[in-house]
């Protein structure tokens, strides 16, 4: 991975260029930023940059063959650790080992690639992965073997916030006696979701969301849009280059969000003094609680997503607005007259708290359901 490859962020390049070259390594550090802001791709380029003595911005210079062996991400000196969760192949304790093929594949096609992604290359979207204890005895035996060539050894933990605490407690053990020459790269979107007792050992570097231009210029070299397009493909993103990816691709067609939105909040209105239309809220609340688990929570993202931006154009900053429904007879701008000061704080909560139950393997049906019922009380208050 080429430090040229990773869009932006072109400080923390420099900075973990600057720091490996004056021998400052810290023996673990923690790469914090939103999806699609290249945090994996980063901490690929970094550990390519230390394992291979190279000597450039360009990640070149050294060992040659070093260099050639990430290229399929297969050093031997390299090891990854992510969520993983039981599918066919695996029925039982699941570990990042048993997955390295799909890993490498996932990772080679697209290194911004979000969890719900990975979990969609596995198939098993509809389920919740974590890194378990089996991942962190690996992680022990791994790092207690010399390293290949003779060097660092490096592990990155990819999403190190759906690591469970039995594996967190191992995990911290060896960050407070790290071996000889080893380097940890911890990779979260969610930093208060990791445990304070790890996050005090290790060096946190934060990478901001990706400015508009830097994804306009992505979209028209990598695949050649026109000014227009481009520009309208980096609007939406909203900083995130594996959200612009998948709107280019058109990926939204497995889970109608915007369908669902708009259902949603109409059957709210019509449900105030009319016990009929809780029907249709209950009968909503089945439907997307069958999707599973991490669609459940990208839902309730897009929710909040949608009442942010109704909230925006009622106050009058339309610069800000980005989205634009295209369901029929749905027009944001007659919406968002209810949403305001008065019950936004109140409708994130009740979102937010949804979307924490459902990860804590809440029943979703009745989770949605008690959402609904308390969307059509805030929604009417004005």
């Amino acid at each position: 991975m080429q430090f040229s490859e990773i869009l932006g962020q072109d400080y923390l390049k420099k900075h973990l260029v600057t720091s490996a070259l004056s021998g400052r390594i810290p023996h673990a550090q923690l790469f914090v930023g939103p999806e699609g802001s290249g945090t994996l791709a980063m901490a690929i380029a970094y550990a390519q940059f230390v394992l291979c003595n190279n000597i450039g911005t360009e990640n070149n210079g050294g060992n040659e063959s070093c260099n050639l062996k990430f290229q399929t991400l297969s050093h031997p000196d390299l090891h990854f650790i992510y969520p993983n969760v039981a599918n066919e192949e695996v029925k039982s304790k699941p570990k990042s080992a048993d997955f390295i093929s799909d890993w490498r594949e996932f990772v080679l096609k697209n290194p911004y690639g979000s969890l719900f992604d990975w979990y969609k290359h596995l198939g098993v979207e509809k389920k919740q992965g974590m890194i378990r204890v089996e991942d962190a005895q690996d992680i022990l035996k791994s790092l207690a073997l010399k390293s290949y060539e003779g060097g660092y050894k490096v592990m990155i933990v990819w999403m190190v916030e759906k690591m469970n605490l039995e594996a967190s407690n191992k995990l911290l053990k060896l960050l407070e006696e790290p071996p000889e020459k080893t380097l940890f790269i911890l990779i979260a979107e969610n930093e208060e979701d990791i445990i304070q007792t790890i996050r005090s050992r290790c060096q946190a570097l934060h990478f901001g969301a990706l400015p508009e231009t830097v994804i306009v210029k992505a979209m028209r070299e990598r695949y050649f849009l026109d000014e227009s397009s481009a520009l309208k493909v980096a609007h939406l993103s909203q900083g995130n280059y594996n959200k612009a990816i998948h709107i280019l691709n058109n990926d939204n067609k497995d889970f109608p969000f915007e369908e669902w939105f708009v259902g949603w909040v109409r059957a709210a209105f019509r449900a105030k003094g009319n016990a009929a239309a809780i029907h249709d809220l209950i009968s909503w609340s089945e439907e997307v609680a069958s999707i599973g688990r991490e669609g459940q929570k990208q839902f309730l993202a897009y929710c909040i997503d949608m009442f942010r931006q109704a909230l925006l154009l009622n106050y009058q900053a339309e610069k800000l607005v980005y989205l634009d429904p295209e369901v029929d007879g749905f027009k944001l701008e007659k919406f968002a007259p209810f949403v305001t000061g008065n019950n936004i704080n109140e409708i994130f909560k009740e979102l937010s708290d949804a979307s924490y139950h459902i990860e804590r393997n809440g029943n979703a049906k009745i989770i949605l359901t008690d959402l609904s019922i308390k969307l059509t009380r805030l929604i009417h208050n004005k």
